[in-house]
């Protein structure tokens, strides 16, 4: 039995320096010497990332993303050539929107078969090679898309690849490793470096000062927030700086940005209220109003980001009058930490607070009346789905949400109040899947539970990941909002011919989905199922389903819906 020692052996040294606990794979021909090398970490009893097989490359993407984001730990993903790096790009371009960190790596061949002393498969020649390298397939989605030319580079060639993928903005670096580099013979280093976390960015002095001058100036403040609660310390932070200064928070859900059973809690009921703010402070905000340029009010706007500018977007204007750049809980600790050396205390804005709060309790006994008249239907009304799920989900459940039609009934209604409770896939649809099954990866002791319209569903890898959940014990529930069609197809079509043909004529194209049963789908995979067609039969379905998931079966429950 040889030991080697190639590039292979390289790359896995360069992950177990970066502290990566997997590598999530749809795999292909090039990456023998990563499995040799793997083979000798299990033999030889060494440390280091483990490997999961996924049937599906934006799967494996989605899987990693979904994990880094609910564990903080980024993690390598390993596709196959051309062919799998588009198969992949999708979940890249998801990753790169959300900012997550991510190395993903794919090979070629660069020799296809001419080296005599290197005897490599006639699939590069023939089928698999991309005219300029794969790199070009990715670099528009992807943060950095380069080439390991060198077995003598290709180790620090994936180290710098997962340090950059962490330095903001983050987000995934694409390294291609030619098959014939990763064969070539490798001399580990001596003393192989341990390496360290990237460092917090932190907003300057005089910068703080100047917006606690303006919160503590101001009359009528309001907090926006769509992705403050990627990180468990802004959301905590958040918390304190509002009840210090008795601001509301609401705002679009891409995370669970702040408690919902917190008083000073508006979710989307804040809308009304940005006309008469004299200060908006938005707290990881990338895209606040609709049109960009026509902000809702003529007060002060502040914005609180690592990185609030996104080159992600061909266009972005917040109107932001000033900038608070920093990790988000550092920005907010300091600005609490300003106020109270200002001697604001907590008490300050009781009656503030007291007033938003009134407003909170109008917002919560609205939805809740909303909630319960919808189980009076003979139909599912999507509000009677979620009085179903806040019945039977535990607290400290995690909602995966994929949907178009639904997003604002979900993202407004659905109880959390913990840190890490919501994830909004975004990007492309067919993200959904993979992000709840890496979410249960990184969280295996939380149920979770992936919302997806029906249309969404169809463009997820649903037998990839079925496969996914069985194969690498990942119980979630998935429930399919089943309304029977692409409802924003519609939506979109009326609201440039609102009194056109189609509408006149009743005839709509891109709109109907003849889809299976959903439910069904699990049998193979001997999970749970079940298809609801009555708001009575939700709870026990729910719970049903709850149970499933606890005995370790992912569970699909097929919710035929009237909207």
């Amino acid at each position: 039995m040889k030991q080697y020692c190639d590039g292979g052996e390289a790359i896995l040294e360069a992950f177990r320096s970066l502290g990566l606990d997997y590598i999530i794979s749809s795999p292909g021909s090039e990456w023998s010497p990563v499995w040799e090398a793997l083979a000798r970490q299990k033999v030889n009893q060494r440390s280091g990332p483990s490997y999961i097989d996924c049937w599906h490359e934006t799967l494996a993407v989605d899987m990693a993303m979904g994990y880094t984001q609910i564990t903080g730990h980024m993690q390598a993903v390993l596709l196959h050539a051309g062919a799998g790096l588009l198969q992949g790009s999708a979940g890249m371009h998801s990753a790169m929107l959300a900012e997550v960190p991510m190395i993903i790596m794919s090979g070629e061949s660069v020799s296809f078969g001419e080296d005599p002393k290197q005897a490599i498969e006639p699939q590069w020649y023939r089928s698999l090679s991309i005219v300029g390298g794969p790199q070009r397939l990715v670099e528009p989605v992807t943060k950095s898309a380069t080439q390991a030319g060198s077995v003598h580079t290709l180790y620090e060639h994936v180290v710098r690849a997962g340090e950059y993928a962490q330095r903001t903005p983050m987000g995934p670096v694409y390294l291609n490793a030619p098959l014939e580099v990763m064969l070539q013979e490798w001399t580990p280093r001596d003393s192989p470096r341990r390496v360290p976390p990237p460092p917090n960015t932190r907003a300057k002095d005089a910068d703080v000062e100047k917006i606690a001058e303006l919160l503590a100036g101001a009359r009528n403040p309001v907090i926006l927030t769509d992705t403050a609660g990627r990180d468990p310390a802004a959301f905590v932070a958040l918390v304190e700086l509002a009840d210090l200064f008795g601001i509301p928070v609401g705002g679009r859900a891409v995370f669970a940005n702040f408690p919902k059973d917190h008083p000073l809690h508006l979710g989307s009921g804040i809308q009304p209220f940005l006309k008469d703010a004299d200060l908006v402070l938005l707290v990881g905000c990338r895209a606040p109003w609709y049109p960009p340029s026509h902000k809702p009010t003529t007060g002060t706007v502040v914005a609180i980001d690592e990185n609030p500018l996104k080159g992600t977007m061909v266009y972005q204007s917040l109107q932001a009058d000033h900038y608070l750049e920093g990790e988000i809980a550092t920005s907010l600790h300091l600005l609490v930490e300003a106020a109270k050396t200002a001697s604001i205390a907590a008490g300050k804005h009781a009656e503030r607070r007291a007033g938003w709060q009134r407003e909170h309790d109008r917002i919560v006994a609205a939805e809740r009346a909303a909630e319960a008249k919808a189980k009076n239907g003979d139909k599912i009304d999507p509000l009677a789905l979620v009085g179903a799920l806040r019945q039977a989900m535990p607290p400290d459940a995690v909602y995966v949400e994929e949907t178009i039609t639904h997003a604002g009934i979900l993202q407004q209604h659905l109880p959390w109040s913990q840190p890490q409770s919501f994830f909004r896939a975004g990007g492309g649809l067919g993200q959904g899947l993979g992000t709840a099954l890496g979410v249960k990866l990184g969280a295996p002791k939380r149920p979770v539970a992936a919302l997806i319209g029906d249309g969404s569903f169809l463009y997820n890898p649903v037998v990839q990941a079925l496969g996914a959940a069985k194969g690498n014990d990942l119980p979630i529930l998935i429930v399919v909002c089943n309304n029977g069609q692409y409802r924003a197809m519609q939506t979109g079509h009326l609201h440039h011919y609102p009194d056109g043909v189609a509408q006149e004529a009743d005839i709509w194209h891109g709109v109907a989905i003849d889809g299976p049963d959903y439910a069904e789908l699990g049998r193979p995979f001997g999970f749970h199922g079940q298809k609801v067609e009555r708001p009575a039969e939700l709870p026990g379905a729910v719970r049903n389903a709850m149970r499933a998931v606890s005995d370790g079966k992912t569970a699909i429950l097929n919710v035929a819906l009237s909207r």
